[in-house]
């Protein structure tokens, strides 16, 4: 496992496994690793020759200045954990060489980033567009590898790179739970005891309204998980929305889509957790 912080320092050992007709796959991360993110690392060593994971908290993502400064950062504790896992190169690059220059690109995706986390985190999603669209340009993977957790994220750098014209294969991966069902975040080590106690109820309530499909209505599915939520005194619900899993544009009725998602925003306090939960795939 190697660590490296410069793009000149990582095109020597990506070229050197293009020599050998090594394929390639990416992880992107910002650090604070759990199981979540090392469960993507071993989905790429099965699927690619080298590994390539990257730790970089990108300023360009984050609409609240408080949001980017409380995000957590601990390298040695990421390396630790890597070190579990077939990793084979780290990329660490500083802000300098990730940004050179201001990046002033502004993608359009369309009502893809105008609903749910494009509505509550203005620019949150242009951010997301220009750095893993520059780690790509770096590593030049073959595969990249993306939780579903992140929902929304992922059916964004799917657009991104149909836009850009990139060659790399995108490979959405499942969501990694605690064993009470809280979705792993890096954000859960922010919780404080009552907080951490209480936020598996975005989960349990997200699959119990699973049982609501589709003998009731989808306003009425929706308004059950929001006030199940909010009658919980340490949780407080941003959005929740169904939607269509392809343009993440709200449905009226559950026949409207054969794909169908819930996705939610929740807040402890001041710490915002997501997560979603599939309700209808046709063919899964």
């Amino acid at each position: 496992m190697q660590v490296v912080h410069t793009i000149a320092e990582l095109k020597q050992l990506t070229d050197k496994a293009r020599k050998k007709r090594q394929t390639i796959g990416f992880v992107p991360t910002m650090g604070a690793l759990h199981n979540g993110h090392l469960s993507l690392v071993d989905k790429a060593a099965a699927h690619a020759d080298m590994v390539i994971i990257s730790i970089f908290v990108n300023p360009t993502q984050f609409n609240n200045a408080k949001d980017l400064e409380r995000y957590p950062r601990d390298m040695q504790t990421d390396l630790k954990a890597l070190s579990t896992v077939k990793c084979d190169v780290i990329f660490a690059p500083s802000v300098e060489e990730v940004y050179p220059e201001t990046d002033n690109r502004q993608f359009n995706f369309g009502e893809l980033e105008t609903v749910m986390e494009g509505q509550f985190r203005p620019g949150h999603f242009n951010g997301v567009a220009q750095v893993v669209s520059r780690l790509f340009d770096m590593v030049n993977p073959d595969k990249a590898f993306f939780g579903l957790k992140d929902f929304q994220q992922l059916a964004i750098i799917r657009a991104m790179t149909k836009q850009l014209q990139l060659a790399v294969e995108i490979v959405p991966c499942d969501t990694i739970r605690e064993k009470d069902g809280l979705a792993m975040s890096s954000r859960n080590t922010l919780l404080n005891d009552a907080q951490r106690k209480n936020a598996p109820a975005i989960a349990r309530t997200l699959f119990e309204s699973c049982n609501f499909v589709p003998d009731t209505s989808v306003e009425s599915a929706k308004e059950a998980v929001k006030q199940a939520i909010n009658a919980n005194d340490e949780l407080e619900v941003e959005y929740f929305e169904i939607v269509d899993g392809y343009t993440l544009q709200p449905v009226d009725n559950w026949d409207e889509s054969e794909y169908i998602v819930g996705c939610i925003a929740v807040f402890a306090g001041e710490i915002r957790l997501i997560d979603n939960v599939t309700y209808k795939l046709l063919g899964s």
